[in-house]
């Protein structure tokens, strides 16, 4: 669910130099898995087996394989950056960069465009590196954003608490309600902490990176920010059905 008068929002404070990082971000994300082998798009990659064993190798070559990563194999420690930048679906994609638009030009603004770049791929790569650590025997690819958005969220629970998002949630029939920020991400957290602890280390969302990146940026706002005057002014934020 798109809150359109945040998006208007946003769209005018970019055009104003706003939060030019988060866009860029989001154009590279986009751009990369467009003319990459997972859009499907790119008839370079070819169709059938071909384009399966071009998408293998695309994310062995970019994202993390934590048993190569621990092992210290050369190149291994580059990958929580490169894999930053991948994904693996449209709708891994689209929802990624969903919360990255809505949170992130938010935390950027108070950040400010350098402090924010290092904090978000800091972010994600400890994210990546602490979901490597705890499984470090596993040969399965991660790739995506999700810990560095994650952490951007964390960010935004700190320094904008009591700006009010619109959320779905399947409970309450997909109603569109607004609440305070702090109670749709410790919603959030709690969740994807839950989903943490019964996960494994096999195929599918990877759950543990969340947590570790939202502590650690609700931790660095908290170091960063607690001596000073926290945004106390209500923004205008969304939050979709879709998570990172």
């Amino acid at each position: 669910m798109i809150d359109w008068r945040a998006a208007a929002l946003g769209a005018w404070r970019g055009a104003r130099g706003g939060p030019t990082v988060t866009y860029c971000l989001i154009a590279a994300c986009c751009l990369l898995f467009v003319t990459g082998p997972v859009s499907g798009l790119n008839p370079v990659y070819g169709t059938g087996d071909e384009l399966l064993a071009a998408q293998s190798a695309y994310f062995r070559r970019w994202g993390v394989i934590p048993a190569e990563l621990t092992a210290g194999v050369p190149g291994a420690l580059l990958t929580p950056f490169t894999a930053l930048f991948v994904h693996g679906s449209w709708l891994h994609l689209l929802g990624n960069m969903l919360f990255l638009y809505v949170f992130g030009a938010m935390a950027e603004e108070r950040m400010g465009p350098v402090e924010f770049a290092l904090f978000y791929l800091g972010t994600g790569y400890v994210a990546l590196l602490g979901y490597a650590v705890a499984h470090a025997n596993s040969e399965q690819t991660l790739v995506g954003a999700s810990g560095a958005i994650s952490g951007v969220l964390g960010a935004f629970l700190f320094l904008f608490p009591r700006s009010r998002v619109t959320s779905l949630f399947p409970f309450l029939f997909f109603l569109p309600l607004r609440f305070p920020a702090w109670i749709v991400l410790i919603f959030w957290f709690v969740l994807q902490w839950l989903a943490a602890r019964a996960a494994g280390p096999g195929p599918g969302v990877a759950y543990l990176a969340h947590v570790v990146g939202f502590c650690v940026g609700f931790l660095y706002a908290w170091g960063r920010f607690r001596r000073g005057a926290r945004v106390r002014t209500p923004a205008a934020a969304t939050e979709g059905d879709s998570q990172p």
